[in-house]
């Protein structure tokens, strides 16, 4: 079967933009690779080689970029992360203003002069007055352990 090359070369601006689109939805360094294996596969293509080669070019272009680009990448994206205040709020302390009981869904603690909803970690109920250690943040909801 013989796939003329203007022919090829819209199959691989195609792939190119649907590539390109997928990877802007995922932002997840997910489908670039593809992308540029299908642009070097569309620049061969112009020395209208047989359709194995082309898409050995793809293959081969987009799986080395993967490995070789996409641990750099990620690394680089895990440096813009930057923490929020309430990362802050882990391991510190409060004070129980409202008796913890999670069978009941009650219980309130003050931590930095803010109230916050509590729960136990352990299922225990904690007695209003006593401290606290918050292990996890879900929202609004403060997940401790009795110090």
């Amino acid at each position: 079967m013989y796939i003329d090359q203007t022919t090829m070369l819209f199959v691989w601006l195609g792939i190119i933009i649907l590539t390109l689109v997928i990877e802007i939805i995922t932002q997840g360094l997910t489908t670039i690779w593809f992308s540029i294996g299908a642009a070097v596969a569309a620049i061969v293509n112009n020395w209208a080689p047989p359709l194995w080669i082309q898409i050995a070019v793809f293959c081969i272009v987009s799986i080395v970029f993967m490995l070789l680009a996409r641990p750099f990448a990620q690394r680089m994206l895990r440096n813009t992360i930057t923490p929020t205040n309430i990362d802050q709020l882990l391991q510190e302390e409060g004070l129980v203003i409202e008796t913890i009981d999670n069978e009941k869904q009650t219980g309130h603690i003050r931590l930095r002069d803010v109230e916050w909803i509590a729960r136990s970690a352990d299922g225990s109920v904690i007695d209003e007055g006593e401290t606290v250690r918050i292990l996890q943040i879900d929202g609004v909801k403060l997940t401790v352990t009795a110090k």
